[in-house]
C-alpha cells in the first residue's frame, strides 16, 4: 500500500480551528480594508498633513543611505524655532524622537518607495495587533468572548482614530506589547524580551508604558523578578535615550519637548527628563493639582478609552496598574491634545486596557450572558458612531462636516477636482528640485532632499551653503475653505497673502501657474503679466473673506 505523506501539524491545527478563526479573520479583514481605504483616500486627496511628510522624507532619505535625516523635522527644531537658524537637509530627527525601530520597515519602503506605503504599514500594524490580541484572549477565555474582545479593539475610537492619522511611531506599540504579553503567558522568554526591546526602540518614551507592565508583574506576584527587569529596562532606556543618545544629535529634547510638555515642573528654559522627574518627585502639590485639573475632561477620556469594552477596564485592578504610568504621563503633561481620544498617544493605553479586561473576564466568564452581550454590542456601535462624528483627522470629511457652526464641508467631487489640479502642478516640479509647500501639499512632495513648509524658503544644503528653494507651491484654496471655522487656517492664509508679494518682489520668485487657488512659483523666472494680474484679483478676493486684522 502507498503510504500517505504526514499532514503538517499547522494544517491540522488550522483545520480544527477554521470555524473559530473565520469570524476573527473577517473582523480583521474588514478593519484593514476600511482603514486602509479611508487612509489612502485621505492621503490622495491632500488631507494628510505635516507628520506624514516628515516620515515620508525620513524613509526616502533612509533608503538612500541618509538615515533619519529630514529638512522637514529641522523646521520644527529648537535651532530653527528658538535660535532662528536656517533649516538644514542633514538634520537628524533622532534628536526629537529616538525611534530606530523604523529601520525594520525600510526594506518594505525600498520596494514601494512612496509615502502611501506608510499608510498601508500603519493599517497593517494595528490589524495584526488585533489578531495577536485574539490569541492572547484565547489563553484565558472561550472563543466567543475572545471574539468580542477583538471586536471591541477594532471598534474602539482610541484605536481607529490613531490608525487614520498621519503615520506615527506609536502605531506599532499594540502589536509589540500584545505579542510581549502573549509570550509571557506562553513562557516564551526570547520573544518576550525581543518585544520588550522593540517597544523601547519604537520611541524614547515608550519605556514608560513598559514600566507599567513591569509594575503589574510585581504587584500581581506573577513574576516579580521579570517585572523588576521590565521596570529597569523601561526606566533605564528612557533615561539613556533622553539624556545621552538624543542630545548627541540635537538639544531638542531639553530645549523643546520637555519644556513644552512638562515645563511646569522645570526651573529653567531647558530641562532633561531627570530634571522633570525630580520636579515631579519634589512638588507633590503641583502633581496633585495637575492630576485633578480638568477632571471632567480626564473622566471623559477614560470613558472613551473603555467605551467599546463596556467600561469593564474601569473596574479591573489589573488594568489600572498596567496603564498607571502612561496614564500619569499623559495627565501630567500640559496642552489640550494629550486628552484627545483619537490622536496617536491614545493608542498607547490599549495594551494595558485590553489585557486588563481579559484578566477581569478570566474569572467571570459565567457573566457573559445574552443580555450583557446586547448591552456590550450597543457600546461598540456607539464607539463607532462617535468615531464617525468626530471625523478624526478630517479623514471622513466627505461624510461629516468639519464644522457645523459655521458650516464647513468640502464635497467629495469638489475635493477630487481640486486634488487633480494640485497633482498636475506638482508634476511640473522636478523630483530632485528643492521646494517649499503648504502643510497639506508637503506629504506628496516629501520624497526629495530639500523640502520645507512655507513660509520657510531658505535651507542649508549638504555643502553647508545657505540656498533659496527652487520652487514654491501654495494651496490657498483649501485654507480659504477652512478659515471660517478654524483659526490656524485663517492665520496661515492671512500670513501668506502679503508674503507672496514679498517672495515675488524681493526674492525674485516668478509666478508660473495659478490653478484652482493653487500657486506655483519658480525662482529667477519672470511672472507673465496675465498671471500677475490674476494673482492681484485672487489676492483681493481671498483678503475679502478674512476678518479685519487687529492693530
Amino acid at each position: 500500500m502507498t503510504q500517505l505523506p504526514p499532514v503538517a501539524p499547522s494544517k491540522v491545527w488550522l483545520d480544527k480551528h477554521r470555524e473559530e478563526l473565520q469570524p476573527v479573520g473577517i473582523l480583521a479583514g474588514v478593519f484593514f480594508v476600511v482603514t486602509l481605504a479611508i487612509g489612502l483616500h485621505r492621503y490622495l486627496t491632500f488631507y494628510a498633513s505635516y507628520d506624514q511628510g516628515i516620515f515620508g522624507q525620513l524613509f526616502w532619505n533612509g533608503i538612500h543611505g541618509r538615515f533619519f535625516q529630514s529638512s522637514l523635522s529641522s523646521v520644527l527644531s529648537g535651532a530653527v524655532i528658538h535660535d532662528k537658524q536656517v533649516p538644514t537637509v542633514f538634520y537628524h530627527r533622532l534628536g526629537q524622537h529616538f525611534d530606530p525601530i523604523q529601520l525594520l520597515w525600510h526594506p518594505i519602503y525600498a520596494l514601494f518607495p512612496n509615502p502611501a506605503t506608510l499608510v498601508i504599514l500603519q493599517s497593517a500594524f494595528v490589524t495584526l495587533a488585533g489578531l495577536v490580541l485574539y490569541a492572547l484572549a484565547r489563553h484565558y477565555l472561550q472563543p466567543r468572548l475572545s471574539l468580542w474582545i477583538t471586536a471591541a479593539f477594532y471598534g474602539s475610537v482610541a484605536v481607529i482614530g490613531p490608525t487614520l492619522s498621519n503615520y506615527h511611531d506609536l502605531s506599532q506599540i499594540p502589536l509589540f506589547l500584545f505579542t510581549l504579553l502573549l509570550a509571557f503567558e506562553k513562557r516564551c522568554w526570547w520573544l518576550f524580551w525581543l518585544m520588550a526591546v522593540f517597544t523601547v526602540l519604537a520611541r524614547q518614551d515608550t519605556g514608560v508604558i513598559l514600566f507599567g507592565i513591569g509594575l503589574y508583574l510585581i504587584a500581581s506576584k506573577r513574576s516579580p523578578w521579570v517585572g523588576a527587569g521590565v521596570c529597569g529596562l523601561g526606566f533605564g532606556y528612557v533615561v539613556l535615550a533622553s539624556n545621552v543618545l538624543m542630545p548627541m544629535f540635537s538639544k531638542d529634547v531639553a530645549q523643546r519637548f520637555m519644556i513644552e510638555r512638562f515645563g511646569h515642573f522645570a526651573k529653567g528654559e531647558e530641562a532633561s527628563s531627570l530634571d522633570i522627574l525630580w520636579g515631579i518627585l519634589t512638588n507633590p502639590g503641583i502633581v496633585i493639582g495637575h492630576l485633578l485639573s480638568s477632571f471632567d475632561r480626564k473622566l471623559l477620556y477614560l470613558l472613551g478609552q473603555t467605551l467599546s469594552l463596556a467600561f469593564v477596564p474601569l473596574i479591573s485592578p489589573s488594568a489600572w496598574v498596567l496603564i498607571s504610568t502612561p496614564l500619569a504621563q499623559l495627565f501630567l503633561q500640559a496642552g489640550d491634545s494629550r486628552l484627545s481620544i483619537y490622536i496617536r498617544y491614545a493608542i498607547t493605553l490599549s495594551p494595558g486596557i485590553f489585557y486588563g479586561a481579559i484578566l477581569w473576564w478570566s474569572v467571570r466568564q459565567d457573566q457573559f450572558r445574552s443580555r450583557f452581550r446586547q448591552f456590550w454590542r450597543g457600546f461598540i456601535i456607539l464607539s463607532l458612531l462617535i468615531t464617525v462624528l468626530v471625523n478624526p483627522h478630517r479623514s471622513l470629511y466627505f461624510l461629516v462636516p468639519d464644522s457645523f457652526d459655521p458650516w464647513v464641508q468640502v464635497p467629495l467631487t469638489r475635493q477630487w477636482s481640486h486634488a487633480a489640479n494640485l497633482r498636475s502642478l506638482i508634476q511640473q516640479v522636478p523630483p530632485d528640485a528643492s521646494v517649499t509647500a503648504t502643510t497639506y501639499v508637503v506629504p506628496q512632495m516629501a520624497t526629495r532632499r530639500a523640502i520645507l513648509r512655507s513660509p520657510f524658503i531658505e535651507y542649508r544644503d549638504d555643502d553647508q551653503q545657505v540656498k533659496l528653494v527652487d520652487y514654491i507651491l501654495v494651496d490657498l484654496w483649501q485654507l480659504r475653505e477652512y478659515q471660517p471655522a478654524f483659526r490656524e487656517e485663517r492665520q496661515y492664509l492671512a500670513d501668506l497673502l502679503p508674503r507672496i508679494d514679498y517672495w515675488m518682489q524681493e526674492k525674485n520668485y516668478g509666478l508660473q501657474a495659478i490653478q484652482d487657488g493653487v500657486l506655483l512659483f519658480h525662482r529667477d523666472r519672470p511672472s507673465p503679466p496675465e498671471l500677475t494680474a490674476a494673482w492681484k484679483t485672487l489676492q483681493a478676493e481671498y483678503q475679502s473673506v478674512l476678518p479685519p486684522q487687529k492693530k
